[in-house]
């Protein structure tokens, strides 16, 4: 079984344990402003900063953060929008993390987890997420569809995950605007930032959508070398997480973008 295998045999359990505790209610929570307007026509590059205790390939990162210090140290120094892990098994999160960050910031939210499942929709939402993430390579067409779908008509945006040309032609077909490529290859963990130079090469930029880097963004340079491939941002989890200096970690890596024609 490859990484990605084990992590979706988990979420199948955890799917199963969510429906059997189904809680339909929804409480209201102010609206939070458009994650792709922000992206869309931005001058430099914006950073998704992720608030993040642990991975598979690296173990903990930061065992005990608090998720609303982490939170507010990322919108005050600048962030475009927060990630909050929900994942427990394999990266230490939960919806209630995400749920504390919803009460004590006001900038788009993402919900990031493995979504094989509505319900899981609902409890991003639930919790005060305006985004969650789609991951091409552990859907089918169907799926995809269907949850992109289920996820716009609750009033989510959503972020759509490939890795490849074939995952990017999928994301296209459901009109993605938000779609973001993984430098680590979910199957094996490995990272490449010249995947991102890649997809961005096929990318079609003149159709009102965006491209966001994801993982192994560390310094500047990585900044500005997604950056003049296209992306508009950037999704950074470990390196803040272990960064000293949050606002000077963000602001190295809002580079100015090339001018790009839309």
């Amino acid at each position: 079984m490859t990484i990605l295998d084990k992590i979706l045999h988990e979420k199948r359990r955890e799917v199963q344990d969510m429906l059997a505790e189904q809680d339909v209610r929804q409480e209201a929570r102010p609206a939070r402003p458009s994650l792709f307007n922000k992206l869309y026509k931005t001058e430099h590059l914006q950073v998704i900063a992720e608030m993040k205790r642990a991975s598979p390939s690296k173990g903990l990162i930061a065992e005990g953060a608090d998720p609303v210090a982490q939170a507010i140290s990322y919108h005050r120094a600048g962030a475009a929008c927060i990630s909050v892990l929900t994942d427990s098994h394999f990266f230490k999160g939960s919806f209630e993390d995400l749920a504390a960050v919803a009460d004590n910031v006001p900038i788009p939210l993402l919900c990031k987890d493995f979504i094989i499942h509505p319900v899981q929709i609902d409890r991003a939402k639930r919790a005060g997420a305006s985004v969650i993430l789609l991951i091409v390579a552990a859907l089918t067409e169907d799926e995809l569809a269907e949850f992109h779908t289920y996820a716009l008509q609750s009033g989510l945006e959503v972020l759509v995950e490939v890795h490849d040309e074939a995952e990017l032609k999928r994301a296209i077909a459901i009109n993605a605007k938000l779609i973001g490529v993984n430098n680590r290859d979910l199957r094996t963990f490995k990272v490449d930032l010249k995947r991102t130079e890649e997809i961005a090469a096929i990318f079609p930029f003149d159709e009102e959508r965006v491209l966001i880097s994801e993982s192994g963004i560390w310094e500047s340079e990585d900044a500005l070398f997604v950056a003049d491939a296209g992306a508009s941002a950037v999704l950074v989890g470990e390196s803040l997480m272990r960064s000293g200096e949050v606002a000077t970690a963000i602001q190295s890596l809002q580079v100015a973008l090339p001018r790009v024609v839309r």
